[in-house]
């Protein structure tokens, strides 16, 4: 199996399991929701924190952005503030009293600015985590190279999305690769067109949240044989916290978990994600579970010598 290395930490086989504490859009478009997030998973000893980003014209049709959303008062009074928003939308709001949302106004309203992840990156600097990013489309992925992340994660979504994953490919940066709603064909086509160098594939079932029955954790088996020279790693959405751990005792490579400060907060994502206290057992567990495995040789220790000497007649 194949090693890839992420700014001087390694992934695969023989090292510790990457854990990835996924903050996508759960700051709802507020940096010091972010900062908090982070927090979090430095807390916890994850390796690194993943964000989403996408351009929203180019991800969305106009069709789609225009369809009536209601949107939180203080997510568009906090987009207000960061500028975010054209003037005909301030325009829209000062008639409508924030009344007449859409739900383009919700896509704008939790993209982050360049200054902000500058910001996320020199705090992230300061706290000794790396931080990575979904990129959406290829605007994306240039906007994200400016920030020079040290890696890429492809959105299970966008695993068909050959243009997106050739743009991703030719920044020469490694490469995680999340498998939800694929079958074996698509993500074989989705290797192909990306090469095994500097893979990393993360099995994941993409429903939210996932239900225990439909996790398929030996899908991690299967792909480890089908791909022996790419680590394999788990994205999980389930609610609770064994089954992550049960992924890296399958030998999941990396273990990706959303995270929020409060399950009830709003936004989509927040239901299927881990509270502080959940992703900080799920990094102990998979540490104890490392420290516990061994190397599998069935040996007397030195520290069983005595008892053995006192509890033994033959």
């Amino acid at each position: 199996m194949s090693v890839v290395e992420i700014n001087k930490k390694y992934v695969g086989e023989g090292h510790p399991c990457f854990v990835v504490a996924e903050i996508g859009i759960n700051h709802n478009g507020s940096l010091e929701i972010a900062k908090k997030l982070i927090d979090v998973a430095v807390a916890a000893g994850c390796d690194a924190v993943k964000f989403q980003k996408r351009t929203v014209p180019a991800v969305y049709s106009q069709s789609e952005l225009q369809k009536p959303r209601e949107v939180p008062h203080d997510i568009l009074v906090s987009a207000m503030r960061r500028n975010i928003f054209g003037k005909d939308v301030v325009a829209r709001f000062a008639t409508s009293n924030f009344l007449d949302t859409l739900n383009g106004d919700l896509k704008w309203a939790l993209e982050l600015t360049e200054d902000e992840y500058r910001e996320i990156d020199k705090y992230c600097k300061e706290k000794n985590i790396l931080w990575l990013a979904s990129p959406w489309d290829e605007a994306s992925v240039d906007f994200l190279e400016k920030l020079d992340v040290p890696c890429y994660k492809i959105a299970s979504a966008s695993l068909t999305d050959e243009d997106l994953l050739k743009h991703i490919r030719s920044k020469g940066k490694p490469v995680i690769l999340s498998t939800g709603m694929s079958t074996m064909e698509e993500l074989e086509r989705a290797v192909e067109v990306l090469g095994e160098k500097d893979l990393i594939i993360l099995h994941c079932v993409s429903t939210y949240p996932a239900k225990d029955e439909d996790l398929n954790l030996r899908a991690i088996t299967t792909l480890k044989k089908r791909f022996p020279n790419v680590p394999i790693g788990y994205s999980g959405h389930e609610i609770g916290v064994s089954t992550s751990v049960m992924a890296a005792v399958l030998g999941a490579d990396m273990v990706e978990r959303h995270i929020t400060l409060d399950r009830t907060m709003w936004g989509s994502d927040q239901a299927a994600s881990l509270e502080p206290q959940g992703i900080a057992l799920v990094a102990r567990d998979i540490r104890k579970w490392e420290n516990a495995k061994g190397d599998g040789i069935k040996r007397l220790l030195d520290a069983e010598v005595p008892i053995k000497q006192k509890l033994r007649r033959k």
